[in-house]
């Protein structure tokens, strides 16, 4: 098939490979969930899941923790954005929080909350430079810091997290919404800057930003990772407790897991359509404050505060690598040392090569998942141009439904179904369950600079005789090679923080830095976490530093291009 006939199939193409496999998950839930399981020889419909379900003692409490958690998190990093946001934006303290929490979107989300455990438990690095001096401690505290039962470990790890990426997808739609002059116009009518911002600007922001919002909520509630790592056990949280069920070596337990996958999944629906609700309440409140004319006198306080929870975001990132990278290198460290004893790369040497498979392994993925995505992206993008297609808001929600829907909702399901039709679980299944998570990330990232491009460049080309694709290949991607690059990095960076696709799908004979990392929680060996939380965090940051790098090398001698 020419490339001509093959253009207008690819975003069908694309279509089938976001919603093909969490359809066909979310139908290998619903069965096993309502007793149907062949490969155990178990046929529906039976309600015995869901008995079985119900019959956990700890089932309220994992349900609290995931709603709780998922919905506390939610709140505190949007309001945490939209306060700094509202109140700093166009600064120069601004700027610098800005350049402070865009790397940190790159930083996977398992060493993050390892780097944020380290740092805040009892026997963390908080602990150690404070003690004896100022708390007295000589011997580790008995407080039950991470993995407290009221997940409080666990939402503060997922704030450092969803702050940066809230932050930039906020900076995004601020070109959208005219921030600067309506700010000015408040002003200059009195409010103050934060109340002005508030009055003015987030109503247009927040209708832009809407959908990565909902995801922040959905993956909050359904978060195993941090779960993992920061949240409680005794019980864990809903999604945590599905990933143990399938674990068993009893096949029957999936039965318990697919009905515990459902309830995670009316969860979520659940919680978005509550919030959507509170959307409209806060919308009928925002017009009474507007109306009442409030200037805002605390401005200066809450701007204040508001900059102070986000640079504590930051830090506890940036300190939690850094401690992360001193516990590679660590020799004897006893409490209440603040440094260890010694400096030895002992521990490199250890489980360097370890790390090194996993390396080769997560590479191997991500660079294939991220790939495949750029191709799919890049070609519907071009049908789009060259077809004059528009592009609705239902197009655009289709994007974040992989996103949407939990991944212990359909992940389950899809690894069951494959058991069920003979399927084997490995690599290549693992790659293609990637691309249902990257493809996403990939086309946002890139559809704003490529049809932002100037087409009177095409047309110029088209009067020298250049084709259609000649014009894509030798003008127009060359033009946007940083845009291309910046989303093949960001295409990585999700592959490479994958787990429980990797795990499930996987079936345990893939091993990645992620799930080896994770894998280490329960054992607490911090040196083996530190050599594998600086790995797992350097394969998703390089190929950022080189997206940035090598356009820079490409057109140094093209001044117009060098910032493209």
């Amino acid at each position: 098939m020419s490339r001509r006939r093959l253009l207008p199939l690819l975003p069908a193409l694309t279509m089938l490979a976001l919603l093909g496999p969490v359809v066909a998950g979310l139908w290998g839930t619903v069965l096993p969930a309502f007793g149907h399981l062949p490969a155990a020889g178990l046929t529906g419909p039976s309600l015995d899941p869901f008995r079985d379900l119900f019959g956990w003692a700890g089932l309220p409490r994992a349900v609290m923790l995931s709603v709780g958690t998922g919905v506390l998190a939610t709140v505190m990093s949007l309001a945490i954005v939209m306060l700094v946001t509202a109140g700093w934006s166009g600064t120069r303290v601004f700027g610098v929080l800005e350049r402070l929490l865009s790397p940190l979107l790159a930083v996977p989300h398992a060493a993050a909350a390892f780097g944020l455990a380290f740092l805040i438990a009892p026997s963390g690095w908080l602990a150690r430079l404070t003690s004896p001096g100022l708390t007295g401690w000589d011997r580790p505290p008995d407080l039950l810091i991470v993995q407290d039962s009221w997940g409080l470990a666990m939402t503060a790890g997922l704030i450092v997290k969803e702050v940066p990426f809230l932050l930039l997808i906020t900076l995004a739609a601020l070109g959208q919404a005219d921030a600067q002059r309506s700010v000015r116009v408040a002003q200059a009518l009195g409010y103050g800057r934060l109340t002005g911002w508030l009055k003015t600007v987030f109503p247009r922001v927040y209708a832009q930003i809407r959908p990565p919002v909902y995801v922040v909520l959905a993956y909050a509630m359904s978060v195993v990772d941090v779960a993992v790592i920061l949240g409680p056990n005794t019980p864990p949280s809903l999604s945590v407790q599905i990933v143990k069920l399938m674990a068993h070596p009893d096949l029957s337990y999936r039965l318990e897991a697919a009905a515990g996958a459902v309830l995670q999944l009316l969860l979520v629906i659940g919680a978005l359509l509550v919030w959507r609700l509170g959307e409209g309440a806060v919308a009928a409140l925002g017009r009474r404050w507007i109306t009442a004319g409030a200037r805002g006198k605390a401005d200066p306080a809450v701007a204040g505060l508001a900059l102070v929870a986000g640079a504590v975001s930051a830090l506890a990132v940036f300190l939690g690598l850094v401690v992360l990278g001193v516990w590679s290198v660590a020799g004897f460290w006893g409490f209440p040392d603040a440094l260890p004893d010694r400096i030895t790369m002992a521990n490199w040497l250890r489980f360097g090569p370890g790390t090194l498979q996993a390396l080769g392994e997560t590479a191997l993925i991500a660079v294939v998942a991220a790939l495949v995505a750029l191709v799919l992206t890049i070609g519907c993008l071009e049908a789009e141009y060259r077809h004059k297609l528009r592009v609705s808001q239902r197009a655009v929600w289709v994007l974040y439904i992989p996103l949407l829907v939990p991944q212990t909702a359909f992940l389950p399901g899809l690894q069951t179904l494959m058991l069920t039709l003979g399927a084997d679980v490995g690599r290549v299944p693992v790659m293609l369950v990637h691309l249902v998570f990257v493809l996403p990330y990939v086309f946002l990232s890139l559809a704003d600079p490529f049809r932002a491009w100037d087409a009177r460049m095409g047309v110029i080309a088209a009067a020298l005789r250049a084709s259609p694709d000649s014009i894509l290949w030798r003008v127009r991607l060359p033009m946007l090679l940083r845009p291309v690059l910046t989303a093949f990095a960001v295409g990585l960076a999700v592959s490479v923080g994958q787990y429980l696709a990797t795990l499930l799908i996987g079936g345990g004979r893939v091993a990645t830095l992620t799930t080896e990392a994770v894998a280490l929680a329960s054992g607490g060996d911090r040196r083996a976490i530190g050599v594998y939380g600086l790995m797992q965090t350097g394969a998703a940051l390089v190929p950022f530093a080189l997206a940035l790098l090598i356009p820079a090398l490409v057109w140094r001698n093209r001044k117009g291009l060098r910032h493209g």
